[in-house]
């Protein structure tokens, strides 16, 4: 009876946010259903050999092989929807069955998702006593990632196939909770191959297999027993990855295609940031810069007519040459990235806390390549928020800084809904889900110490009349028509500053937290 009930509560939820997402087809999609329209042309119509060549659309293909095969097989049952919308010449186009499909193709992989949060849930410490099931931290968690906003509002109204890309994710995350360990890097492998971005989280996947998997067993302190390296199953690790790139990868290797291939997933001249400014340490950067300019032409210490236009109206977009600041390389960020993913990869090795170490680590890998990474998506705050989530119902300390994250992290968001029918909607569901955040967490660590100190209380009360101040006084003022990125830039460097807080705060937490030896023996 119990086991029926606890399948009952998931998949009540399961079903709740499937509807809302159905209710969700009519609204405003960004031009991400029009990459997406396109890429199921190309893979439809032309052969394998041209698929990275193709351009008759701006937006090429830019996503790994297994993507690619993935709209391949979409494509296939698009042409029953309407085949005009596998005619790579139709640009822009869209149809009542275009969007459809494209919408329950989004809501139908998500199937994926839904499976791997419930095999999240099951690796979840159930010690934690509550008579109730909305007290419990299997609920919480469940609610948390199946109803989280910003994978909502991203997937299901921007537009984007991120769900069953985290329910790949999470999924290995709960195979390397449970030891099985091939199952884990297998799945991650595949991943990589759908979509590069989580090569950002790669380090925490390799150091963990290497420190869990290949090394058999620690020394009674916790140190690492040398001798227990097993040949054995590095080389099956080997194997996967190898057997994985070469599915993947093989055949445009055999076509001599490989750098065509690297060029389109590596853009580089894109510029260091995206069209919407990611809430990280280059958006701080950016600003700083236009301070610095302001500043410079008020004291003519800047000649007018050497600055950038854009430099001072507009977002910063595609490759970009900073006023005043020096400019910011690929290869600057790059070496930034890597020596902010340093640390937390040095503690998984050296204090080892199994599973809860290795999600740690797999958060801030994440945060750090969000904080300095090149052309940073701001859409990409949730691959730190939604393994978070796990961390974040087992300790007080990590629902605290989970709060933090996810409220600023989605708040960043709002920016990619900006026509004036999706403002109350995202509005609510922001509220709905923040408030169940709070109140559940609140609720699950009663008996601890408050979640957030004053000061950050503080900072996220702020969010309000930003909001306020960005959609309706702003528009209202002279400077809509001479400054039109003031609230984007706004929005982008308060939300940085919490971004960064909670980077460093969980750093610091990591760092100086004490592991009991039966924890480095686990």
């Amino acid at each position: 009876m119990a086991a029926a009930g606890g399948r009952g509560w998931f998949r009540a939820l399961a079903l709740g946010v499937s509807f809302l997402k159905c209710l969700l087809i009519p609204a405003y999609y960004s031009t991400d259903f029009e990459v997406h329209r396109n890429w199921l042309a190309i893979t439809h119509n032309l052969p394998l050999s041209q698929w990275y060549y193709e351009a008759t659309s701006e937006w090429t293909l830019d996503y790994p092989p297994f993507f690619a095969w993935f709209e391949y097989a979409l494509s296939h049952i698009a042409k029953y929807f309407d085949p005009k919308m596998l005619v790579i010449e139709n640009l822009n186009y869209t149809s009542r069955a275009t969007i459809f499909f494209q919408r329950f193709s989004v809501i139908f992989t998500d199937i994926l998702f839904i499976y791997a949060v419930r095999e999240c849930c099951r690796c979840v410490d159930g010690k934690r006593a509550a008579k109730d099931i909305l007290e419990k931290p299997t609920f919480i968690l469940a609610v948390l990632l199946l109803w989280n906003f910003g994978l909502l509002i991203v997937d299901h109204i921007h537009f984007q196939y991120n769900g069953f890309l985290f329910g790949l994710m999470l999924l290995s995350v709960a195979r390397l909770c449970q030891k099985r360990y091939l199952e884990g890097a297998l799945l991650f492998a595949v991943l990589l191959h759908f979509k590069h971005i989580y090569v950002y989280v790669a380090p925490a996947y390799g150091i963990y297999l290497l420190r869990s998997y290949c090394f058999t067993a620690n020394n009674a302190d916790g140190s690492l027993k040398w001798r227990s390296f097993s040949l054995l199953h590095v080389t099956l690790l080997g194997l996967i990855v190898c057997l994985v790139s070469a599915l993947s990868l093989g055949p445009f290797i055999v076509l001599g295609q490989l750098p065509q291939v690297i060029s389109r997933l590596f853009p580089f001249k894109r510029g260091l940031c995206h069209a919407y400014w990611a809430p990280n340490f280059w958006a701080l950067y950016n600003a700083m810069d236009k301070a610095l300019t302001i500043f410079g032409l008020r004291c003519n210490f800047l000649d007018p007519t050497k600055i950038p236009k854009a430099s001072m109206t507009g977002g910063l977009v595609q490759e970009f040459q900073h006023t005043v600041l020096p400019s910011v390389t690929p290869l600057a960020a790059l070496i930034c990235t890597f020596i902010s993913i340093l640390p937390s990869v040095f503690c998984l090795w050296f204090k080892p806390q199994g599973p809860r170490g290795f999600l740690q680590c797999l958060v801030l890998c994440a945060l750090s390549s969000f904080m300095f990474g090149w052309h940073v998506h701001e859409k990409a705050i949730l691959l730190a928020i939604l393994p978070l989530s796990l961390l974040s119902v087992q300790r007080a300390k990590d629902a605290g800084i989970y709060l933090i994250l996810t409220t600023t992290g989605h708040f960043s968001l709002f920016p990619l809904l900006f026509t004036p029918p999706e403002l109350p909607i995202k509005i609510l569901l922001m509220l709905l889900f923040t408030v169940y955040s709070f109140s559940s967490l609140k609720s699950l660590f009663r008996r601890e110490r408050p979640l957030l100190n004053w000061l950050e209380t503080i900072y996220l009360v702020q969010l309000v009349p930003l909001e306020i101040f960005c959609e309706i006084i702003f528009p209202l003022t002279p400077w809509k028509r001479h400054f039109p990125f003031i609230p984007l830039l706004l929005t982008s460097v308060y939300c940085a500053l919490g971004v960064t807080y909670t980077w460093l705060k969980l750093y610091v937490s990591v760092l100086t937290e004490r592991i009991s030896v039966r924890q480095k023996a686990e």
